[in-house]
């Protein structure tokens, strides 16, 4: 992963892996769970020539291989980044839909509170005239 074409890793490979501690990460983080950075990096096997990826500079350093310091391909990254963004607007387009029906409600209630004053007032007109 180190992007030395001498190496057989899983950066050469083509197998993907983001784990943090057992759980999958989404997107790029800036730091590694060990606190070394991210670093950009470009594949020099020959199963993935000039293929870019992140890596963990701890591990990109020490040319670790099959550990659990962050690794994943850039082009990877890129699909995942775009379906999370499709499922966060399909979110935030269904909270949208329901502020409009909440706003609605809230007019509705509103009219009703105001007609509601109306009608009391001139109740009470009328009740103190006749008294």
């Amino acid at each position: 992963m180190s992007g030395d074409s001498s190496n057989t890793s899983v950066a050469s490979i083509g197998v993907s892996s983001s784990r943090r501690r057992g759980g999958v990460i989404n997107g790029i983080p800036k730091r590694c769970w060990c606190g070394e950075e991210i670093l950009p990096l470009m594949s020099k096997s020959d199963y993935n020539p000039y293929r870019r990826y992140f890596r963990c500079a701890y591990a990109a350093r020490k040319k670790l291989e099959n550990d659990n310091h962050f690794f994943k391909w850039i082009d990877e990254a890129l699909i995942n980044e775009r379906v999370q963004m499709k499922v966060e607007k399909e979110l935030f387009d269904k909270v949208d839909e329901v502020l409009a029906e909440a706003k609605g409600s809230m007019k509705k209630t509103m009219l009703s509170a105001v007609v509601g004053c109306v009608v009391l007032v001139g109740v009470m007109k009328v009740f103190l005239k006749s008294w």
